[in-house]
Parts: C-alpha cells; structure tokens; sequence
C-alpha cells in the first residue's frame, strides 16, 4: 500500500510538471491545480520583556505560507538519503528540540561529535552551531541535509524528491510563487518555522513580565537561587544573563585542559579561540540533558558539579572562570539546591506541547 501511495505521488507530480512544461511554459507561470501565491505576513509576536530581536533576512520574511511548508519539512523525511530521519529527528518538540543523546547519529549509523542544540528564540541567534559557522539561519539550514553524517543526500535530489509531489509543488508556489524551487527555497521555509519557536511560558517569565521583577512568584529556595545565578558568587549572568540566557559569545569554560574539538577557532584560524564554543540558552535546561558541546554530562548535577569543583586551566580559559584558581565556585550543597532549584524555572512546559511546533503529519 505504502509503495502504491509512492508510485502514485510519483506520477501524479510528473504529470503537473509536465503540464507545467508542455510547450515551452515556464513552470513559474504555471498556475493549474496549484495553489495561488500568498505572501499574507505571519504575525510573531515577542515578549515585552525580551529585547528587539535583529531584522531577519530582508528577502526571506515570514508568510503563513512559509512558515507551514517550513513546518511540513521540518517533520518529512524525504529530505534524507533513506527517507527515514527529518530535522526533527534530531530536534524533537518534548526535548525542547534536542535528541537527549551525547551526539546524534545519522542514517547511516554514523555518529557525530557534537550535542544537538537546542532550537529555541532562534530569532535572536546571531552565528549557528557550536562553533558559530553559519552566520545565518537560511545558511545553517543547508548544512545538514548534504552532511554525510547526518541526512546524506545531495540537494540536487532532495529537490528533485519535492518537485515530484504534487503537494510539495502547490505549497512552494503558495509561499515562494514558484515551482521552480531550489535548495535555498527550502532553506528558507525551514528558517521561517524555526523563527517562530518562541520559548516565553516558563515561571522565570512570569517574574520578568513585572518591571522590577516580581520575586514574590518564585519560592524561598528559588530566590535563593535567583541571587547566586545573578552575582559573582555563582557568576553564570556573565553568559547566561536573562532574559534570555544567552550572551550569543563564545567561551572556553574550563573544560579540559586539551583539546579533541577546538571548536570556534576551526572557523575564525584564530588559536585563541580553542576549545571556545557558543553559549547555548539555557531555557528549557531541564528537558535538553545531556550537556555541553559533546553531551559528556548526563545530568544537571554534573554541570554544576564541573562549575563548582571540576574546572580546568587551559591558555583560553575565558577570563569569567574568575575561580579557576580555586577549582571552582566552592558553594555549599545547599546553594547547590538552590541554584539548580531556580534554573528549573526556566522549563516552558507549553512550549515543549504546542500544537503550534508539532508533527503535522
């Protein structure tokens, strides 16, 4: 049944583009059995208490239409050699769009040597993975189908799998009136849904929508928590501060004392930049386990285990490891409790349920 299903996907998309084709008709002029362009804007909205996001790319705006497709794609498998993973294989909805593994591992079984980041307030990301080597979400986008490690298909085909579905054919002519589409079409229907995954429901959000912050919402322990995280004496504001918990920097936080990933400085030559890699956000930290750039701690704990007694000197150490010297920030089980306590505020429980962000298939 499911090959029939293909076969008939198959044909039916070669008798539109025939169509489409038949006497020399451009496909872009081409309007039969299509659905009709429409460009109505997608109205996103961002919270008060969030900074102005940068302008996104000028030629790729969000549309309804855009934004659907990109959404279709997000979830499809075709986009992959073997058809059986999607973007969201490694970017899953209940793992605030992570994997949960240390690395994601491709078609072909092979794994990688990074943790899958999390896909969250893409909006205000200025430079994409670890290592910050795409400055551009439209650009990021491109990179994983083609990887030989991840999806393993060449655009070329990929493309050419979209323009054989009929419905993949009207849905690119709604968003981008075209049916002519390439890979940077697809690209950027992908960016305009991951601009919209807006995590800003978690309890911390409701403390930061008040002006000053309304401290009252959180428990004793959590404030607690909430004035170490903000302080020198927990020191994690310097690259985490709110609202959004990210400084969008690079930084070698004291991991190891050499380097197997040299992370940042494989893009800018730089050797000073060895072993730095970006700041992830960490909202939803709670759902996004395991941590750091190769997904080498499988908990919470062991995250603040490493910033409280476990860091290591290296010569690009980010001078905001101001207690390298002493191992670590040397707090007390209880100012442990309470800080884990506080960064478990940031879990959006409706951002990881949202019909919004779900498989649309």
């Amino acid at each position: 049944m499911r090959l029939s299903k293909l076969f008939l996907l198959s044909f039916f998309g070669t008798i539109i583009l025939n169509a489409c084709k038949k006497d020399g008709v451009d496909p872009d002029t081409c309007t039969e059995n299509l659905a009709q362009y429409d460009p109505t804007p997608y109205m996103i909205v961002y919270p008060s208490w969030f900074d102005v996001p940068p302008l996104p790319n000028p030629n790729n705006p969000l549309t309804n239409t855009g934004v659907a497709i990109g959404k279709k794609l997000f979830y499809d498998p075709i986009l992959s050699g073997d058809s059986t993973q999607a973007c969201a294989s490694c970017h899953k909805q209940e793992f605030a769009f992570t994997d949960g593994l240390a690395v994601s591992t491709g078609i072909d079984g092979l794994a990688g040597t990074r943790n899958s980041m999390s896909i969250v307030n893409m909006a205000y990301v200025l430079d994409f993975f670890w290592d910050g080597r795409s400055p551009t979400l439209e650009i990021q986008a491109l990179e994983p189908v083609p990887n030989p490690i991840e999806m393993h298909l060449a655009w070329i085909t990929a493309v050419q799998r979209l323009k054989n579905s009929p419905q993949y054919l009207s849905d690119f002519n709604a968003a981008f009136n075209t049916t002519d589409f390439d890979s940077s079409h697809v690209a950027a229907a992908l960016s305009q849904f991951m601009r919209t995954l807006v995590s800003a429901n978690a309890k911390i959000d409701q403390v930061m929508q008040s002006n000053p912050y309304n401290l009252s919402l959180l428990t004793p322990l959590e404030q607690i928590g909430f004035d170490i995280y903000n302080s020198e004496v927990g020191d994690c504001f310097h690259c985490h501060g709110l609202p959004r918990t990210t400084n969008n920097d690079f930084h070698n936080n004291a991991l190891d004392a050499t380097f197997t990933d040299l992370g940042r400085s494989l893009v800018t030559g730089d050797p000073l930049d060895d072993g730095k890699f970006r700041a992830p956000t960490l909202r939803n930290i709670s759902l996004t386990a395991p941590y750091m750039h190769d997904g080498r701690f499988a908990t919470l704990d062991e995250v603040l285990d490493h910033y409280n007694f476990g860091l290591v000197a290296s010569p690009t150490v980010d001078p905001l490891m101001k207690k390298l010297d002493q191992g670590g920030l040397l707090l007390e089980n209880d100012e442990i409790a309470a800080l884990k306590a506080f960064l478990l505020t940031f879990t959006d429980t409706g951002f990881v349920t949202n019909p919004e962000f779900s498989n649309p298939f």
